[in-house]
Parts: structure tokens; C-alpha cells; sequence
């Protein structure tokens, strides 16, 4: 049985006769369905405990599960009976990416910046340094997505292709992506203030 508690619970699913893994490997729609109905809340309630960030959790758990069913559909688990031990790797994989490529993204004034003779250049670092955190709250995914989009200029169908989404699931993560992103970036302002229009 997993070490995880709340993954644990569903490893009884593993010990019927529908091998999951396998009917997905099959190309099995179904089994794909039931996958996400099986592992979905599992998995949301470990990355929520982890993260204690709703959006953040659920981005995290379909990060998750898309993973884990590209992976079965490429046959990489070869031992289906250890599935939810995999989704509970997979789970904890995408959680330590996740907070490693965060702290990655904070860019720490540097001393010449600090010091720097010009109010711009200091304007310009805690630009940086402003956008930079806002990009690090996103998960990888949606950082990617973003990426693809203001870098590279892809479109949404594009993009799907890439990542394996559809280009409706593109269009949302990068729309909440960016929301989340201006709400970090957005001068907070003191209580009694008004926000300048």
C-alpha cells in the first residue's frame, strides 16, 4: 500500500479486474475517464494540504494527471498493479518541480542594481524582480503556456498541440495564468487610497 494516506485509499482500484493501466495502454477512452474519477480527488486533497493555495492545487492535480496518462499511453508503467503508487510519484515529482523552478524564479536585486545611479535602473530591477515572482507563483505548466504565448507568440492551437491540451484548456490556464499574474504584479495600495485608472 502507498505511504501517502489520502492515495492509499484508492489503491483497491489497482486490485479489480478493469487494469486500468492497461485498457489506457489499449487506447481505452473509458479507462482514461476513470482514471481522472478515480485518482482527481486524491490528488487534489494531497496538492491543496501541500500547497494551501486552491488554484494552485488544481492546476497542480490536472499538471498531474495529464502526466500520468501520457505516461500510461506510452506504456511506461510496466508493473500496472503499482498505479497508485506511480500517480503518488508522479504527485510528489510535479509538487518539488514545481517549488524548485519558484524559487528559480526570483531574481534577487544584485548589488549594482541596488546602488545603481539612476532611479529608472531601480524602477527597471524591482520590475524585474515584481514579474519574475508573479511568473514563479504559476506551476510549470502554466508558466510554459505563458511563455509559448508573450515569447514565442504561438496561438492557443498551437500551444495544444505542444502540451497536449485542447486549445479551450490553453485559452482558460493561460487567462487565469495572466489574472494571477496582474493581481501580483498590481500596486497594492494602503487602506483609504484609491487605485490609479
Amino acid at each position: 500500500m502507498s505511504s501517502d494516506p489520502v492515495l492509499g485509499e484508492v489503491a483497491d482500484v489497482e486490485r479489480g479486474p478493469s487494469q486500468l493501466a492497461e485498457r489506457i495502454q489499449a487506447g481505452e477512452r473509458l479507462a482514461e475517464d476513470e482514471l481522472a474519477r478515480v485518482f482527481h480527488t486524491p490528488v487534489l486533497v494531497m496538492m491543496r494540504s501541500r500547497t494551501r493555495d486552491p488554484e494552485m492545487a488544481r492546476d497542480l492535480t490536472q499538471e498531474t494527471l495529464l502526466a500520468v496518462l501520457q505516461a500510461l499511453r506510452a506504456g511506461h508503467l510496466r508493473e500496472s498493479e503499482k498505479l497508485a503508487a506511480y500517480v503518488q510519484g508522479t504527485s510528489r515529482n510535479i509538487l518539488n518541480h514545481f517549488y524548485r523552478s519558484r524559487r528559480r524564479m526570483f531574481v534577487p536585486l544584485s548589488a549594482e542594481m541596488a546602488v545603481g545611479d539612476s532611479v529608472v535602473d531601480l524602477e527597471k530591477a524591482e520590475r524585474t524582480r515584481v514579474v519574475a515572482g508573479a511568473l514563479g507563483s504559476l506551476s510549470p505548466l502554466d508558466r510554459h503556456i505563458v511563455h509559448l504565448t508573450m515569447v514565442e507568440g504561438l496561438t492557443p492551437v498551437e500551444i495544444a498541440a505542444r502540451v497536449g491540451l485542447s486549445s479551450e484548456a490553453v485559452r482558460c490556464r493561460k487567462c487565469r495564468a495572466l489574472k494571477r499574474m496582474a493581481e501580483r504584479i498590481r500596486p497594492r495600495t494602503r487602506p483609504g487610497e484609491r487605485r490609479a485608472r
